[in-house]
């Protein structure tokens, strides 16, 4: 037997094309089509053999065909067209963040998230959370936002699925290959690795900084695997999500505690730390560390200091997406690092525990007691959330729970169909693309031509079934099946078909199998001669969640039934790739999670823009985007306390929408064939969500209410050197001696406060007579909480009216009074209470404290 080596030999890039290098390191080729056309032109079948990876493809292009190209007048012209835009766009100093807060230029956001998913040939994200944190990237670039990125480098990634022929999903880990991915080591002064410690039990480990560059913004990640630890160690970070709890917890160690690190050893100054999802929440301990040691502080001020620095967005309300470590674990970690902090285990330990679990130590509730800002990803998951975590706030009512939200968007150019953007190019102004968060930019969609936005549809459609057959293709033969049916995948699926889309983490929640409730109504709405309907499923269920196998496992059964084969079809490795041609291609997005379950979801936003029309539970972001003529709703706003009922309703609602409304719309044709009242959907679509759901305005959103805020009272903390915080903390400790003697005298009959009797539209006048011992009237806001009687005598929907004070009674005894005027008639119910005042605390319940009338 004789003996191979092997020989790389990599393409050299000539100066003139110099930039084709460049550019393939900077992931802003993945938003600008013009420089994927670049490469794809040079040698288009290498491009998809190697995945339409530019890295790879500058390593393995053939010199002859690099040559052709630059004797191209017409290709050179515009590469240095695409190269010029990719020059100016990085120097470009006239962004909207510096034309909005010009003097705010010195400051720097740091983004904590566990996955990025940004392009498919960087497969380091599971699914919407990273892509989420991938578009949140490329809108910070976008706006020019100072911003930083940190992640961990799963040299796994996350893992391949495949369909067996049983139907069941089977896992797999696969190697990637450093050099053809788009990052570079990050090097010290001398070109050597840059590398961190952390502490863990019985040892240090190492870890290497990698960057990926997004446009003007960098993401460094954390890699474990270097030679300077052991091979236990150098696998930490190689998987995203797997491993055991230890695993979890020592990545979630590196990826808050070593991310801090990371921002040091970089000199990068952080003045705003924005932690996505509660996996980084170490995070905050450890800038409270830092404090603590280096710049003297007591533990609570520098947790103050903390606060006012960080943010905090949660993504789900299901309790598999909050981690939770048992406590012994968190001893295991951190019996070294209360002591650092000046505070006790006791005190540690309370920082994440919930409420109705004291055993388990809860990244979730972690993050809410460090973060001074927090927030849910929409309307009704802000809402769910204060509902969630009402009890870290006791006495506060529900909707007063100091968590706002901010709606989730996309990153519209990353998701946009080149052929659409070609489109509003041509019909929109010429400088859409910078101003796509504005309502006004997509009035002019209504001039597009019905037939030309139907035929752009209907060859994206083709497209889309061209590439799922394929797959089906490749994925048959990998399963052994007949030469039939693999034959059979090249004609599955039909252009003419509406063809509906279903596509996402396959958890349970989210139930991917209801509409098949019903199994003979779907049968027959699928089954109609004059008006076929097909499927489209696909999708990963995480390896340890065995309910979302069976419901993988489920759909491809139905798939092999008569009546559904070739009606419905299950593709399998759902990634970024397939993301792309279904959600470009399809005819209608079916969205159907339980009710409140869905935080956000933005695959149905990444639908709309390229025309196609959304079929949603009201849940999530389609709450917000729904408005009667832009898609359907399938069931309405509904609370259920009956699993079996809500599936029974909602399948129910699917169905009927889809025979009576969604399948005749969709078949019913002008002389041309063209379905010009389904267009019109289409057309509204683009028009009233695109310009919402934009990662853009979601930016926006962030910088103004959070980051910036955040920005300036860091530079009132600094100017002061830690006075502002000092005045501040010692204030709060003196509330809170002091806060037992506060008490409300109001006149009662029985066990409730005096009746009181209003005309309509009639001023009243209510008065609270309030001890307040050794607190100041100024340090305290009385108020009168009043709204309508439900039916439980529970006031809703309430209203709060500041009271002043009008009489000082005898020392720290106030008599209170508030005019209100009631124009509605009927029974309102009314109280009153304290709660501390302060104009430099980050929000009105700041303290949780609050005094309430009582018996």
């Amino acid at each position: 037997m004789y003996l191979l080596g092997k020989i790389t030999v990599t393409a050299v890039i000539p100066e003139r094309l110099r930039k084709l290098s460049d550019m393939a390191y900077n992931l802003w080729w993945s938003w600008n089509s013009e420089a994927i056309d670049l490469y794809r032109e040079i040698d288009l079948p290498l491009w998809e053999k190697l995945g339409k990876n530019p890295v790879r493809f500058i390593q393995e292009v053939s010199q002859k065909k690099l040559e052709q190209k630059l004797n191209d007048p017409e290709y050179m012209q515009r590469y240095d067209r695409t190269a010029a835009g990719f020059d100016a766009y990085l120097n470009n100093t006239d962004t909207w963040f510096s034309r909005t807060y010009p003097d705010k230029k010195g400051h720097m956001v740091a983004y904590f998230s566990a996955e990025y998913g940004l392009n498919e040939v960087l497969p380091i994200y599971s699914g919407g959370l990273g892509v989420l944190s991938g578009d949140h990237c490329k809108s910070a670039s976008d706006l020019g936002i100072p911003f930083t990125a940190i992640g961990l480098f799963y040299k796994q990634g996350y893992f391949s699925q495949h369909i067996n022929k049983d139907g069941w999903q089977e896992t797999n880990f696969n190697d990637l290959n450093v050099s053809h991915l788009p990052v570079k080591p990050v090097l010290d002064r001398n070109g050597e690795k840059v590398l961190i410690n952390l502490e863990l039990p019985g040892r240090m480990v190492y870890a290497a900084v990698w960057q990926v560059k997004v446009g003007r913004i960098s993401i460094y990640l954390m890699d474990t695997d270097v030679e300077q630890n052991n091979n236990q160690d150098r696998w930490l970070t190689a998987r995203l999500y797997g491993g055991d709890q230890e695993i979890r917890i020592q990545q979630e160690i590196f990826l808050g505690i070593g991310g801090v690190k990371v921002l040091e050893v970089l000199g990068i100054d952080a003045t705003v730390y924005h932690m996505n999802e509660g996996h980084s929440s170490f995070m905050g301990l450890e800038l409270i560390r830092k404090l603590v040691l280096h710049n003297g502080l007591p533990f609570k001020q520098a947790k103050e200091v903390v606060s006012s620095s960080v943010m905090f967005t949660t993504h789900t309300p299901v309790p598999a997406g909050n981690d939770v470590f048992p406590l012994q674990m968190i001893d295991k970690y951190f019996s070294n690092f209360w002591g650092s902090l000046g505070i006790s285990r006791h005190e540690f330990l309370d920082l994440g525990l919930k409420v109705s679990d004291n055993q388990n130590f809860n990244m979730t509730v972690l993050a809410m007691s460090l973060a001074g800002r927090k927030n849910g990803v929409s309307e009704l998951h802000g809402a769910v959330t204060r509902s969630i975590f009402n009890n870290l706030w006791p006495g506060i009512p529900e909707e007063e729970v100091p968590i706002t939200h901010i709606t989730n968007g996309i990153h519209t150019l990353t998701w946009l169909s080149p052929n659409y953007k070609y489109l509003y190019d041509k019909y929109l102004d010429s400088d859409w693309k910078e101003r796509l968060y504005e309502k006004k930019v997509w009035d002019n969609i209504d001039n597009i031509p019905e037939e030309e936005l139907w035929n752009i549809h209907c060859a994206l459609k083709t497209k889309m079934i061209g590439f799922v057959r394929a797959k089906l293709k490749e994925q048959r033969l990998n399963n052994g099946e007949s030469v039939e049916n693999i034959k059979n995948a090249e004609t599955i699926l039909d252009p003419n078909a509406l063809t509906i889309g279903f596509a996402r983490r396959f958890a349970t929640y989210k139930r991917a199998n209801l509409i098949f409730r019903d199994v003979e109504r779907i049968k027959k709405i699928l089954n109609k001669p004059d008006m076929p309907v097909q499927i489209i499923f696909a999708g990963k269920a995480h390896p340890a969640d065995r309910p979302a196998h069976e419901v993988i496992k489920n759909i491809n059964d139905i798939s092999r039934e008569a009546g559904f084969t070739g009606k419905v079809v299950l593709v399998e490795n759902y990634n970024m790739t397939l993301a792309r041609n279904l959600i470009q291609g399809v005819d209608i997005w079916l969205n159907n999670p339980r009710r409140p379950l869905e935080a956000s979801g933005t695959s149905g936003q990444k639908v709309c823009i390229n025309g196609i029309i959304n079929f949603s539970i009201l849940d999530g972001w389609w709450c917000e985007g729904y408005n009667g003529e832009n898609g359907w709703a399938i069931g309405d706003n509904t609370y259920y306390d009956n699993e079996y009922m809500q599936d029974n309703a909602d399948s129910q609602s699917i169905c009927e929408i889809l025979e009576k409304q969604i399948i005749p719309l969709f078949f019913e044709r002008n002389g041309n064939n063209i379905p010009v009242k389904w267009v019109k959907v289409m057309k509204e679509s683009v028009k009233s969500l695109t310009y919402r759901f934009s990662t853009h305005r979601m930016l926006q959103e962030y910088t103004e209410s959070m980051y910036v805020a955040s920005m300036e009272r860091v530079d009132r903390i600094l100017s002061s050197d830690y006075d502002f915080i000092r005045r501040l903390t010692d204030w709060k400790s003196y509330i809170e001696k002091n806060w037992p003697q506060v008490q409300i005298l109001a006149l009662k009959a029985m066990n409730m406060l005096q009746d009181r009797k209003s005309r309509s539209g009639e001023s009243l006048t209510l008065y609270a007579t309030v001890a307040l011992g050794a607190i100041e009237p100024e340090s305290v806001k009385v108020e009168l909480f009043y709204g309508t009687f439900n039916s439980g005598n529970k006031i809703e929907n309430p209203e709060i009216a500041e009271m002043h004070a009008v009489e000082k009674l005898e020392p720290g005894t106030y008599r209170y009074s508030v005019d209100i005027s009631l124009l509605e008639g009927g029974e309102y119910g009314y109280t009153f209470r304290v709660v501390p005042y302060h104009p430099d605390l980050i929000n009105k319940f700041d303290m949780s404290l609050i005094r309430w009338v009582v018996q």
